[in-house]
């Protein structure tokens, strides 16, 4: 069984973040603090926790290592938990993510191993090639800061768009300087680009939700992110200064190991990628 504790993002709307912390913090008998009790991970719950299960169900006993799972359905509670000790590591962001984290709240986490990416697509109900796709077509992207840069980047890196130089991992369609084939776009909530695709030609959707929509991103997709050098593979992260708990060395291990590459790719089809 899971060792599990959900703190909803709606909870944390409505300003419950330190109840949420207390929640996760209460017993701190598995935190970086104690190097002999066992690693307590902060994780979403997919991919992630199903990595790390994996991992404490098949591989971590052999290794000595006690692993326990924690789910947090938001993207906040993880950096606080670890930065406070509630937890000793997290697993569910990326770079940018966590740099932009770092910086608005004061907090000192820091990646240790990058595991996985789940890849954003461009995918269509209208054509079966983004050569395919005409002028004037309109393609709908995420409307969130990071993941709309990595759909424009997603499209320039194929040649359907240039972007300006150096604009990084705040574009948005204002920053497209050639569009050749007169490309409208469609900024939507992440999770609404897969319903859009009745409405639209194209649409760049994230990995986690190109699950829900049941789409195999290899397979499916029209183009698809890489995995190699790319900067949104999410990681495990300690606390600065918690990078050499023994703990934390073997779960880094652990989860770069090939019995983990091949969990990655049965299970997920290429909606998850193994970047290592």
């Amino acid at each position: 069984m899971r060792n599990t504790a959900k703190i909803t993002t709606a909870v944390l709307a409505a300003g419950a973040l330190t109840l949420g912390l207390s929640a996760c913090g209460s017993d701190k008998s598995g935190s970086g603090a104690d190097a002999d009790g066992p690693l307590v991970v902060a994780a979403s719950p997919t991919p992630h926790a199903e990595i790390l299960d994996f991992v404490k169900d098949n591989l971590a006993k052999e290794a000595g290592l006690d692993l326990e799972v924690k789910e947090f359905t938001d993207y906040v509670t993880p950096n606080t938990a670890t930065e406070d000790g509630s937890v000793g590591a997290n697993y569910f962001q990326n770079q940018p993510y966590l740099d932009d984290f770092n910086k608005k709240n004061g907090t000192h986490v820091v990646p240790v191993v990058t595991v996985h990416l789940e890849p954003l697509g461009l995918y269509s109900e209208k054509v079966k090639s983004a050569d395919a796709l005409k002028s004037g077509a309109t393609i709908a992207v995420p409307n969130d800061t990071v993941n709309e840069a990595r759909a424009l980047k997603l499209l320039a890196d194929n040649g359907l768009i240039t972007l300006k130089d150096g604009v990084g991992n705040e574009a948005t369609p204002a920053d497209i300087t050639e569009n050749p084939r007169n490309f409208k776009f469609k900024e939507l909530e992440a999770a609404q680009t897969p319903r859009s695709l009745k409405d639209v030609d194209a649409a760049v959707v994230n990995g986690n939700y190109a699950i829900e929509a049941d789409f195999k991103p290899a397979q499916d997709a029209l183009v698809l992110e890489s995995a190699k050098d790319n900067p949104y593979g999410n990681f495990l992260a300690v606390k600065e200064g918690n990078e050499n708990d023994p703990r934390v060395k073997k779960l880094a291990e652990l989860l770069t190991s090939p019995e983990v590459k091949k969990f990655i790719e049965d299970e997920y089809a290429g909606s998850v990628i193994a970047s290592f």
